[in-house]
């Protein structure tokens, strides 16, 4: 399976990772992997056209379990998700991820700025810890120059 990134950004597709992100895996296929978007046409064609020259496709959480098995070895994919939640439902789906980009969870009511683009909640927490128990590395990092950082540390000190 050609899964060269997954990443978590509650934007989903936008210039950044169209192309900064995109170029980074080295992939030529972005997947956004999304219940809601899967079945809006607008919002699919508005994504598609920040992604420049990539191809895109738009699959529900269930359909990427069912097809990202029978990509072709060509295929370098990045997916693209929205919460750590759907990354637990890939996980648990039986895609095998072992890497996962936090990129941006944006705050609202009830959720904790840990990191400049990234807000938690319990549930989001929960996620992270079921994702480390299932094996899955994760970081966040805004973009691929900058350093990786733990959730764990950052959700700790902004404790209180």
């Amino acid at each position: 399976m050609g899964i060269n990134l997954t990443r978590v950004d509650n934007r989903l597709l936008h210039g950044q990772v169209a192309v900064a992100w995109s170029h980074h895996a080295e992939a030529n296929l972005i997947v956004i992997v999304n219940d809601d978007v899967a079945e809006d046409q607008m919002q699919q064609d508005l994504m598609t056209m920040s992604a420049g020259n990539m191809g895109v496709r738009f699959f529900s959480i269930q359909k990427t379990i069912d097809v990202i098995h029978k990509a072709s070895p060509e295929q370098k994919i990045m997916l693209v998700v929205r919460t750590p939640q759907d990354v637990v439902r890939l996980v648990e789906g039986g895609i095998p991820l072992n890497d996962v980009n936090i990129g941006n969870m944006h705050f609202s009511e009830g959720k904790k700025q840990i990191h400049i683009t990234v807000s938690v909640d319990d549930e989001d927490m929960q996620a992270f810890k079921r994702l480390r128990e299932l094996g899955v590395r994760f970081a966040i990092q805004r973009m691929p120059h900058e350093d990786k950082l733990d959730v764990f540390q950052l959700h700790d000190a902004y404790k209180g």
